[in-house]
């Protein structure tokens, strides 16, 4: 558009800028001015005589201070964003600069969720299910048919939690974290009970998810190494998923929404599913009795080995090194344990890949009995909780900021109508 408009002057008593003037200030080109308005972020008026438009100043100064939090533009075309939640450096990650292996060793995957929401951590926290809630998801997991995956019944659950709480469009800070208290565990308590249940209010997740996964009764190294899982997958930076959740936050959807745009992404093998490829893969070794045999199939078929390398670790990834440190503690995991271990040393004699999260994962579910799916998810249940974090943070951006623009390859109009 063109800028022929005068210099901005008050109007009523407030201040108006002109495009020039709100452009200037903003640091943008006067066209980008008039996208914001398009996207609902300003608001203009016509000037005097029709000669262009105004802008309100103390709006256009809000924009400014919420633009001024933006990350720098990413380099090579890639999407960045400002993120204080999780950092990963040097083979290591760390939650709020905390080494979450270091976490994993003295807090539980709730008193960790609920620090990292806010900052502070409490001792013993515990998530409970909201009775209305948890009825309304029970009753939607209920119908599905009998062969539905876990993953399954968690997208559904969430969906019945969100319909069963009239106020989930409260976006304010103390609302969201009433709603992430109440939704985590109701997405474990709405799950169809595998083992003898252990459903009362005070028991620690942990506990009642595993009675989920698996009829084998759980021990103290069992549970300890499930709650490590659960602490050490809650978030890994900017994955597919949580990516996706930031996006649907960006447009101030509702944590319900968050979490189903998180589920939506998780749901693939290459993201939330890998575990079950390597869970499937290291029952293949034990009952083949060689690695070797196993890892020569894949290759030969032109398939990945699964539970290995990670884009973001040079070396083991740090969540596979403190699961195997927990699982050496259990002779029911050692068959596993030392088959993986075999997968990961016949691979090396080719290419340097380390076992990741989701073989250790794999470790877990095929030496207690519990299904492919039962890795997916423990993911599921645990990435909620940083999902929600990135809400939290995403909220206080400035709304629809992650608007990345296409690169149109089609047709040059104009064409023929078909």
């Amino acid at each position: 558009m063109a800028d022929h408009e005068t210099d901005g002057g008050s109007d009523g008593g407030e201040r108006r800028l002109s495009t020039r003037e709100t452009a200037e200030r903003l640091g943008v080109k006067p066209e980008t001015v008039y996208a914001y308005v398009s996207r609902g972020q300003l608001t203009s008026r016509r000037a005097p005589g029709g000669r262009g438009s105004t802008f309100d100043a103390a709006e256009v100064e809000a924009l400014a201070r919420r633009s001024a939090r933006r990350e720098p533009p990413a380099q090579g075309g890639d999407l960045a964003i400002r993120t204080g939640i999780t950092l990963i450096d040097g083979d290591r990650c760390y939650f709020r600069g905390v080494d979450t292996s270091e976490l994993a060793a003295h807090y539980g995957y709730e008193e960790v969720a609920d620090w990292l929401w806010t900052g502070v951590l409490r001792p013993g926290a515990r998530f409970t299910s909201p009775e209305d809630a948890l009825a309304a998801a029970r009753r939607a997991v209920g119908a599905l048919p009998a062969h539905s995956s876990p993953m399954d019944r968690l997208r559904v659950a969430v969906v019945a939690a969100a319909a069963a709480d009239p106020l989930r469009f409260d976006l304010s800070e103390g609302a969201v974290l009433g709603t992430a208290r109440a939704l985590i565990p109701v997405l474990v308590d709405s799950l169809p009970l595998s083992g003898t249940p252990d459903d009362h209010a005070s028991a620690p997740l942990p506990r009642r998810l595993w009675s989920r996964l698996t009829p084998e009764p759980p021990d103290g190294p069992s549970l300890r190494a499930l709650d490590a899982a659960l602490v050490l997958l809650i978030d890994h930076d900017l994955a597919a998923s949580t990516l996706a959740a930031r996006v649907a936050a960006s447009a101030r959807a509702h944590p319900y929404a968050v979490v189903s745009a998180g589920f939506g992404a998780l749901d693939g093998p290459l993201h939330g599913a890998a575990s079950g490829l390597a869970h499937r893969m290291l029952l293949e070794v034990l009952e083949r009795g060689s690695a070797a045999a196993v890892v020569a199939d894949h290759l030969r078929a032109g398939r990945r080995v699964p539970g290995l390398g990670h884009r973001l670790y040079q070396g083991e990834d740090p969540r596979a090194r403190t699961l195997f440190r927990l699982l050496e503690d259990m002779p029911q995991a050692e068959p596993a344990l030392r088959a993986a271990r075999e997968i990961a040393a016949t691979t090396a004699r080719h290419t340097a890949l380390h076992a990741n999260v989701d073989l250790a994962l794999a470790v877990l579910t095929v030496s207690y009995g519990m299904p492919p799916e039962a890795g997916e998810t423990v993911f599921a249940v645990a990435r909620t909780a940083g999902w929600i974090a990135h809400a939290l943070e995403e909220y206080e951006e400035y709304p629809l900021r992650i608007r990345p623009s296409g690169h149109y390859q089609g047709p040059r109009p104009p064409q023929a109508v078909p």
